[in-house]
């Protein structure tokens, strides 16, 4: 068998020279160049290249890279750092979580009117009086807060049909019951504070002036059926009456307007 040497590509930017054996099984050898994973083609097949130098080195970036990404999420679920209610040898009673100092009050906590704070005056009575102005301000914050905590059981209408009465909640009293009429506003104001049956506390979401501006709402509630009509002004009437009453009212403008 004779051997021929057919061209042989000589060295340019290309770092890869040919070497072509006439129509024989080696057709090219890649040689050493930056990446050091020769490649072997025979014929018309194959053979993979091997791991290498750089495809180990690549392997093991990725191993460190992995690994220091999961040493850091691992650092943020396990901070340095004392959880509530978690044991420490720091202190004498081998708790982490310190107690306030004796005596300490947070910023406009004080409490020092028992009235104002709970409905109940020092002898144990419900306040007769407001304690702040009765103006359109703090009936429309009354409003706002009774929707939104006190509307649920009792209704916009202070009636106890609320949504949560009618999924099989028990029915709270009626504001408009005698007995409630005749309530004084620190009573409601209590209740809030304190809870009662069914209800729980609610002195977490309404703070002591949000309370009597709900009372002061409610207490509206009930004057609203109480007043009689000849006691509104004609705004309040006509306000009353709604758009039908304005419907008839121009109806009989128009019938007269005709005649």
């Amino acid at each position: 068998m004779k051997l021929r040497i057919d061209r042989i590509t000589p060295l340019s930017l290309d770092p890869s020279p040919t070497l072509q054996v006439g129509k024989g099984a080696v057709d090219r050898i890649t040689p050493l160049s930056l990446d050091p994973s020769p490649t072997l083609q025979v014929g018309k097949g194959r053979r993979r290249p091997g791991l290498g130098v750089s495809g180990l080195m690549r392997w093991v970036g990725l191993a460190l890279v992995a690994i220091v990404f999961v040493s850091c999420r691992q650092d943020m679920h396990d901070q340095p750092r004392y959880e509530p209610l978690e044991a420490s040898e720091i202190f004498a009673d081998g708790a982490a979580s310190r107690q306030f100092v004796e005596g300490t009050v947070a910023r406009g906590f004080l409490g020092e009117d028992v009235g104002f704070e709970t409905g109940l005056d020092e002898s144990g009575v419900f306040v007769a009086e407001f304690p702040v102005p009765v103006d359109l301000a703090l009936l429309e914050r009354g409003r706002s807060r009774y929707d939104v905590f006190c509307s649920p059981c009792h209704d916009r209408l202070g009636e106890g049909r609320g949504m949560i009465v009618r999924r099989g909640f028990k029915q709270p009293a009626s504001f408009h019951e005698e007995r409630l009429l005749e309530a004084q506003p620190g009573y409601f104001v209590n209740i809030m504070t304190n809870g009662f049956g069914q209800m729980s506390s609610y002195a977490p979401q309404l703070r002591p002036d949000d309370r009597w501006a709900v009372a002061a709402y409610i207490q509206a509630l009930q004057l609203s059926r109480q007043v009689p009509a000849a006691a509104l002004s004609d705004d309040d009437r006509a306000r009353l009456a709604g758009p039908e009453a304005d419907q008839d009212e121009a109806a009989e403008a128009a019938e007269g307007g005709h005649s």
